[in-house]
């Protein structure tokens, strides 16, 4: 079994969607907590397709717990990455989630 690939971008609900990152489940569900918190919306993109609720109770039932896309409206990109400490730069051809070591 291969992991999935998840786009940089996709169509959902009829709106432009940009990936922030691929994770696992669990870290996801944090990062769409604190997303939500700020006021961005989020998705998450599992290999059985879009999740846009996970009640506490269906994790635990064993749903899919492997790695996931990350999603926010495009228009959204930038406060996302605000919210979660991350800095955009394009300018540079950079992944804006690549951490500096």
């Amino acid at each position: 079994m291969t992991a999935p690939h998840y786009g940089d971008t996709a169509e959902h609900l009829g709106h432009r969607w940009r990936r922030v990152d691929t994770l696992p489940r669990l870290l996801a569900e944090g990062w769409r907590r604190d997303l939500a918190e700020g006021g961005v919306v989020s998705a998450l993109l599992t290999p059985a397709g879009w999740s846009v609720a996970a009640p506490v109770y269906e994790i635990i039932a064993g749903n899919y717990l492997g790695d996931v896309g990350l999603y926010v409206p495009e228009v959204q990109y930038a406060e996302a990455l605000e919210l979660l400490g991350f800095e955009e730069d394009v300018s540079a051809g950079e992944d804006p989630l690549s951490l500096d070591v």
